[in-house]
């Protein structure tokens, strides 16, 4: 088996047991599997959630009204307390932690992306074993990703895994909720994500946690695009990630696309939040879809929202769907004033011209 880069996801429910503080004999084997996996030579990231659970417990504040407030002062207290229980756990097998709070303000700004990206890179170089989550002391929900399903999609782009293990309290994506339906059935391998299997998603049994069956899709469609396969998979599955990690066919396995985004699109991609939109006639689409081209000014039909030249905006079919995420070369203002028209006539419209082209195709991501 070649070695891969790993990320595990684990989340509030699998750590706690679906009790309300954190099960350590439970986390002590999810330990001795990741460190098992690293000494096999594979590199192991770590994204957990519990941080607000472990403050809780660590403050006996059990019926603590959830306000943001609270929770940010929960989250603060019990971030230490979570990263000293990960750090004692791996001791246990000789093996050093390193800690990363981001948030995605750290992962909107191209600069910022990158330097994550290297101490990422460079904790894995001296096989010390990344401990991420959000930091949600101080995120506001701006600057928050707001799960830690999608921070770990992120996670595993910002590591270039090869592996994205989402560990939660079901045993993966069913053709109904188990919990109501007998009939409903494990779909193991899935290569799309499209409107169907986003409609079987449900929320977490727990209740613990900020990300059920939905966010888990939206982070495997991510990491999927980016060249990561995702599985979903139980957390109390008996030695569930090194099975998944050897290829068992366990819970229910996205496989990435085969030909994995470059890092600059991956960024795109799941980096910012759009900032704006514009919507193309049906001509730019088939350009754009089909063909692979850049995004001339001539296909825009409208636009919305108030942005500037280099912030990420989506571009939107005539039909209201979603094709696409891109840079864009000019501002709305600007865009607003050259929709429709000729690359030729942008110069004379404007006075001015960044180029022939709204977004360039190597800035553009094909959704």
């Amino acid at each position: 088996m070649f070695k891969k880069t790993i990320v595990v996801k684990l989340g509030t429910s699998v750590l706690t047991g679906g009790s309300a503080k954190l099960d350590r004999a439970h986390m002590v084997e999810l330990v001795r599997q990741c460190a098992k996996l690293h000494n096999a030579g594979h590199q192991v990231i770590v994204v957990t959630s519990g941080a607000v659970a472990a403050g809780r417990e660590h403050l006996g504040m059990h019926d603590l009204p959830t306000t943001v407030a609270n929770k940010q002062m929960l989250a603060a207290v019990g971030q230490s307390q979570l990263i000293l229980t990960w750090e004692n756990l791996f001791n246990i097998y000789g093996l050093h932690v390193g800690q990363m709070l981001l948030t995605r303000a750290d992962l909107d700004d191209r600069e910022r992306f990158l330097n994550a990206r290297d101490t990422m890179r460079t904790l894995l170089k001296h096989r010390i074993i990344p401990i991420v989550n959000e930091n949600d002391a101080v995120a506001t929900s701006e600057i928050k990703v707001g799960d830690n399903d999608n921070l770990s999609a992120l996670a595993a782009i910002l590591a270039d895994a090869d592996l994205l293990i989402l560990l939660t309290d079901q045993s993966g994506l069913f053709t109904a909720d188990p919990r109501t339906n007998k009939d409903a059935k494990l779909i193991s391998q899935i290569t799309e994500i499209t409107d169907e299997i986003r409609q079987l998603a449900g929320g977490s049994v727990s209740g613990l946690g900020t990300g059920g069956m939905a966010t888990k899709l939206q982070a495997a469609d991510v990491a999927m695009r980016a060249g990561i396969d995702v599985v979903i998979a139980a957390g109390n599955e008996e030695q569930v990630i090194k099975r998944v990690a050897e290829g068992e066919s366990l819970g229910t396995l996205f496989l990435s696309k085969k030909s994995p985004l470059e890092h600059r699109k991956q960024w795109i991609l799941a980096g910012p939040p759009p900032a704006g939109q514009i919507t193309i006639d049906a001509g730019a689409e088939t350009a754009v879809v089909a063909k692979g081209s850049s995004l001339l000014p001539k296909g825009i039909t409208h636009v919305a929202g108030a942005y500037g030249r280099g912030d990420v905006i989506l571009v939107m079919s005539q039909t209201g769907k979603v094709i696409a995420r891109g840079i864009a070369r000019y501002s709305s203002i600007e865009l607003e004033a050259i929709k429709g028209i000729h690359s030729e006539d942008i110069e004379k419209t404007l006075g001015y011209v960044y180029g022939s082209v709204a977004i360039h195709r190597d800035d553009l991501v094909v959704l």
